[in-house]
């Protein structure tokens, strides 16, 4: 998980504790919020996090645990009652991050963890680091510097498969949630959380490096590699000089930005695309799409683009990671297909020939671009339920639904792409 404070790092700064005027004034600046995200104590969340790992925060997270939104209100106006306010809060805040991080981790560890906003946010999903860590744990790996670590989703994975791990982030507060996670999960044997800057860390006794750069800034998303934190360049320089590593990097990023040295492997879960890693001591140069669950993995054999032909009967819809992976091609070979348009990654054949690479549909009717002609069909076919599928196309399948105003028993998916460079609409229903 990203390291949360931009690079070179800097240390959040903590005020002094003055005498009783200036303690006054600290509890002044204290912010009571429900369902807060962050730190209920801005002035030292730190102190916030630490309250909660107390006999006392403990049993208020048990007595919020499942508290629904439009419960917050009455349930902390009862327990402020009894209890300090800022504690109330920093419990319901960290109950709120618990049932978000549900979706990434499960009920079951989501319910046990500790989050910050960013955290949640920012964390590789379960199934995912899981994954990796299988990979690690084949190599024959039993030691990772986890370098960017979070909240130690990542380093959990890892300890889970028998790996022993350094964890390092440069945020205090970060550090304290990470090892709190390593020890409710009962992993703190094989975890070591280290509060530092990541390029200061000697890795040479560790088996293999990972580096999950910070790729959010101020301003949302970065896409430039150089501009990650740490950047891309001085990962790959960390990564190449351990025996194997891995460095999670964004989806998007151009084929051309990925080292020699690296195989690039893109990663889906259940369909969509969660993160690209670049694999250094396994196969340089080899690129792979894996599918989760499974794991399935594609890799690329260097085949030229599909030929571009007339609709078929089926057309074929690859996985996200496989188009990252600019795999298309190996889809297209595999079920004797080629491609729509030669600029859109929607395979079309004549068979069925079913593969985990890619999702079928049977197609019933192709029409020039017409709302007018769809809406007609639509109704002649009594579709009520209309899945809007595009590619190669500027209209929202939001704004086609309202256009057409399905009503009936029936589903059908519309694909809105180009057929050799037409625009086209493409109807039809998932393959069986």
């Amino acid at each position: 998980m990203p390291c949360p404070v931009p690079f070179p790092y800097s240390r959040p700064r903590n005020g002094g504790t003055g005498g009783n005027g200036s303690r006054r004034r600290r509890r002044a600046r204290i912010v009571h919020r429900l369902a807060h995200n962050g730190a209920v104590n801005d002035h030292d969340p730190l102190a916030s996090f630490a309250a909660l790992l107390t006999d006392r925060g403990r049993f208020l997270l048990d007595e919020v645990r499942e508290v629904e939104a439009a419960q917050e209100l009455a349930v902390a106006t009862r327990l402020r009652r009894e209890h300090p306010a800022e504690l109330v809060s920093a419990a319901m805040g960290q109950a709120r991050l618990r049932q978000r991080a549900a979706g990434k981790f499960g009920s079951a560890d989501a319910g046990r963890m500790f989050f910050t906003a960013n955290g949640v946010e920012q964390a590789t999903r379960a199934t995912v680091a899981a994954y990796r860590a299988e990979r690690f744990a084949g190599l024959g790996v039993r030691s990772v510097a986890d370098l960017c670590c979070g909240i130690g989703g990542d380093a959990i994975a890892l300890a889970r498969a028998g790996v022993r791990v350094l964890a390092v982030d440069r945020d205090p507060l970060t550090c304290a949630v990470a090892r709190a996670n390593a020890e409710v999960l009962g992993l703190a044997d094989l975890i070591e959380v280290r509060e530092a800057d990541v390029t200061e860390i000697d890795t040479a006794s560790y088996e293999a490096v990972f580096v999950d750069p910070g790729r959010r800034g101020g301003r949302g998303r970065i896409f430039d590699p150089e501009a990650y934190s740490p950047p891309l360049s001085w990962a790959v320089a960390a990564a190449l000089e351990a025996p194997h590593a891995a460095l999670k990097i964004a989806p998007g990023i151009p084929h051309e930005a990925i080292p020699g040295e690296a195989e690039a492997e893109w990663v889906s879960d259940s369909g969509d695309v969660k993160e690209a890693v670049l694999w250094f001591g396994t196969e340089p140069g080899l690129v792979r799409a894996t599918l989760l669950p499974g794991p399935r993995s594609l890799t690329g054999r260097g085949l030229p683009d599909p030929q571009v032909r007339p609709p078929g009967r089926y057309l074929y819809e690859p996985d996200g990671a496989v188009i990252r992976a600019h795999l298309v091609a190996e889809v297209a070979e595999e079920v004797g297909g080629g491609l729509l348009d030669a600029t859109i990654a929607y395979v079309t054949a004549d068979d069925l020939r079913p593969t985990p690479y890619a999702t079928a549909y049977e197609i019933t009717d192709q029409l020039h671009f017409s709302v007018k002609k769809l809406k007609a069909l639509l109704r002649e076919r009594e579709v009520g339920i209309l899945t809007v599928k595009k590619r190669g196309s500027a209209v929202e399948p939001e704004e086609l639904r309202r256009k057409v105003k399905p009503q009936g028993p029936n589903a059908a998916t519309v694909f809105l792409t180009r057929v050799q460079g037409t625009p086209t609409m493409l109807l039809g229903h998932p393959a069986t």
